[in-house]
């Protein structure tokens, strides 16, 4: 029921902004006096909300993350990197591949540096702020995550486990805004919010899914639900302070199958989790088109969830 109400909310805040905007004015109206311009504010971007607005055709963007979570006694290393390219003035395309390395301080680590999964996105842009309208810019997107990092018959090395072996669709609604604050300065702020469904895939042996060496079966990961909030303050023209603030739900992951070994029935479920995390970051743009950011996620204990902390930095450029 929560999966249903969040699609229908979805498609029906892009059918209404899309209303919406043929009606409205596509003049930008200067900003008075006093008042910061839009083109005087250089952004990177914060560390989780992705950006509503697209890019002009012929034109891309590459960001690539380096972080490393810290949860429990495990670190992981790993980057991925956003490939974007637009495709038209109101369409977006691209990539998003991951790498990874497990770190254990109880256990066997990572082999190496491994692949993980690599997702594919498509963003339509609904709406475009305008100065002097409340119309923010709002986009819909379409993600496919495909099975690429290795899951399972990991054998005695489960920290090489990078990828979940599902193919995950992600639906979101982007929207962004901006604000100016009473000393001139603006504001922007960002909010998504996104639904995830995953197929069901095949297990054998140790996997991601904490099966034995023996086991034969299938896992269904569970369907997910983010939100995130973002808030960006232009400090001045290169420097910006960055906050997110995000919310997670998950469904619960159900394994079912046979223990080659023993000949016993084997079924599991993690439970539903829930997670809320805050971000903050500094973003620094030598250029309007380069920036690196700075910035940390934490993730408190919350319900089946363990408390993490993940530093990263990134490199936004645009062309």
């Amino acid at each position: 029921m929560r999966t249903v109400t969040l699609l229908r909310a979805i498609v029906l805040v892009s059918l209404l902004v899309s209303a919406r905007q043929a009606a409205a004015q596509e003049t930008a109206v200067p900003p008075p006096a006093g008042l910061q311009c839009l083109d005087d504010a250089w952004w990177t971007g914060p560390m989780l909300a992705a950006g509503a607005g697209s890019l002009p055709r012929g034109h891309f963007l590459i960001e690539p993350y380096v972080y490393d979570a810290h949860a429990g006694s495990t670190h992981g290393v790993g980057s991925l990197t956003y490939l974007l390219y637009g495709l038209a003035n109101r369409v977006t395309v691209g990539m998003i591949p991951t790498m990874g390395l497990n770190v254990l301080r109880d256990g066997t680590n990572s082999s190496g540096v491994g692949i993980g999964d690599v997702a594919a996105t498509a963003q339509y842009r609904l709406t475009q702020f305008r100065q002097g309208n409340w119309l923010p810019t709002t986009s819909l997107v379409v993600q496919e995550s495909f099975p690429t990092g290795k899951y399972d018959q990991l054998g005695h090395r489960p920290s090489d486990g990078l990828g979940s072996g599902a193919y995950t669709t992600t639906v979101s609604l982007y929207a962004q805004t901006y604000f100016w604050l009473r000393n001139g300065r603006i504001l922007r702020m960002r909010f998504d919010a996104s639904q995830s469904f995953s197929n069901d895939v095949s297990v054998q042996g140790v996997s991601v899914y904490g099966t034995g060496d023996g086991f034969r079966g299938r896992a269904k990961p569970g369907n997910s639900m983010l939100l995130d909030a973002s808030w960006e303050y232009s400090m001045t023209r290169s420097w910006v302070l960055a906050l997110d603030v995000m919310y997670r739900h998950g469904d619960a992951t159900h394994v079912l199958g046979r223990d080659a070994l023993s000949s016993s029935e084997i079924q599991q479920s993690t439970g539903t989790s829930d997670a809320f995390g805050f971000a903050p970051g500094v973003e620094f743009s030598w250029k309007p088109t380069i920036g690196v950011l700075l910035a940390a996620r934490v993730i408190p204990t919350g319900h089946n969830t363990t408390s993490s902390i993940t530093p990263a930095i990134a490199i936004n450029i645009v062309r």
